[in-house]
């Protein structure tokens, strides 16, 4: 799905499997060796790219955002901070460039704010019971419709902290310092979101 332009090898034997994700990229950074950058494509290459589908709603949205991904991971390589965590940085990335290309089609829309007095967990309960294979295929095609039309029209602030950890698998301490937001903040937007998801999806089934 994505090759890197870089022709740089290496002779050594390495067994790039049993690398973190972070010492892969340090190592493309600081060696340029191809293949550490490639084991970190293909490691993400299916979760990132149903995450991306699931986000934009189509195969060709979310094979040129996969693609956008990984290169803007290379352009910005030298700026990841050792310490951090590759995988949240990476999904912060993503959700950017996803972000990027649904304003410029004139897709993301933002609703007004609705009341949050439901307590029915129904909605949320899908969502935490997925597993990383395709979204509509653990319900009916026409509820998973509605659920994804109904996350999209999430002001962009709930509709990001769903993605993040609903769906990216982020925790709610890794979601809120990649917004840079507090952690109670982000368990509030969470509550808020899935409020407002069972009040829109009320009458689904």
């Amino acid at each position: 799905m994505f090759r890197i332009a870089n022709e740089t090898t290496t002779l050594t034997e390495c067994q790039w499997s049993n690398w973190t994700d972070e010492d892969l990229l340090l190592e493309y950074r600081c060696t340029g060796i191809r293949e550490a950058f490639e084991e970190l494509v293909h490691r993400y290459e299916r979760e990132l790219y149903n995450y991306l589908y699931r986000y934009l709603g189509n195969s060709a949205d979310a094979e040129d955002i996969f693609q956008k991904t990984f290169l803007a991971v290379l352009r910005n390589c030298d700026k990841f901070d050792v310490g951090r965590t590759f995988r949240p940085w990476l999904y912060t990335i993503a959700t950017n460039e996803a972000n990027n290309s649904l304003r410029k089609a004139k897709r993301f829309r933002v609703v007004s704010q609705i009341e949050d007095d439901s307590k029915d967990c129904s909605i949320v309960d899908s969502i935490e019971s997925s597993e990383p294979e395709p979204f509509a295929e653990q319900m009916d095609r026409e509820i998973a419709s509605k659920v994804r039309e109904a996350v999209e029209q999430l002001p962009k602030q709930l509709k990001q902290a769903v993605y993040m950890v609903y769906f990216q698998g982020m925790t709610y301490r890794e979601a809120a310092e990649e917004v840079g937001i507090h952690f109670t903040a982000l368990s509030l937007r969470l509550k808020k979101a899935v409020g407002k998801l069972n009040f829109m999806l009320k009458n689904v089934g």
